[in-house]
């Protein structure tokens, strides 16, 4: 029994340290591209200059409006991450959403960092709190559920856990967070 438990707990580890490699490695190639491959192209797309940010500080937010242009931009990676959890590709498409994240993470904070300094890194934050702490609970159920398929099956909880992170995060993202990026941009 105790074996039985301790393999278990050694296997947690070894998914656990595979989801922070992926990541991790789609993070390094995002700081890497950022400075070497696409890092002109980003800088002039101007998401964090100072005329994108007056006219996010001057242009009033429908919520309704914006809720649901969230919720499109939120079920794409989920539609493609169920349907890809359908094949026989399923850790790969874990492994793959990991690596894309952290390329992501890894693109937008260096190019906040290039343009804007220690500022962008704190402009990176306010902008993904307070939900990125539920997206990220939401997609760790989903993720660690396909890695692990067919060995761990999916449940009522589950899916109450997982809709009801996804769903809080939405709605704190279109009520919460621009309220809190207005008063960071006011601030600075």
């Amino acid at each position: 029994e105790y074996l039985n438990a301790r393999r278990k707990r050694m296997k947690v580890q070894e998914i656990k340290k595979y989801f922070v490699l992926f990541y991790m490695f789609g993070f390094l190639a995002g700081i890497l591209s950022a400075n070497f491959i696409a890092g002109e192209y980003l800088a002039d797309l101007g998401i964090f200059h100072e005329f994108f940010m007056e006219q996010y500080m001057q242009t009033p937010i429908d919520n309704s409006e914006y809720f649901w242009y969230l919720l499109r931009l939120r079920i794409t990676p989920l539609v493609i991450l169920g349907l890809a959890g359908c094949t026989k590709f399923r850790k790969a498409a874990v492994l793959l959403f990991l690596m894309w994240t952290g390329l992501l993470s890894g693109l937008i904070l260096t190019v906040a960092v290039m343009q804007r300094g220690f500022g962008g890194i704190l402009l990176c934050l306010v902008g993904v709190l307070p939900q990125l702490p539920l997206y990220t609970a939401g997609y760790l159920i989903l993720l660690w559920f396909l890695f692990c398929y067919p060995k761990r099956t999916w449940s009522a909880v589950k899916t109450i856990c997982f809709f009801l992170f996804m769903a809080v995060g939405l709605i704190l993202e279109c009520t919460v967070n621009p309220v809190l990026m207005r008063m960071f941009l006011s601030s600075i």
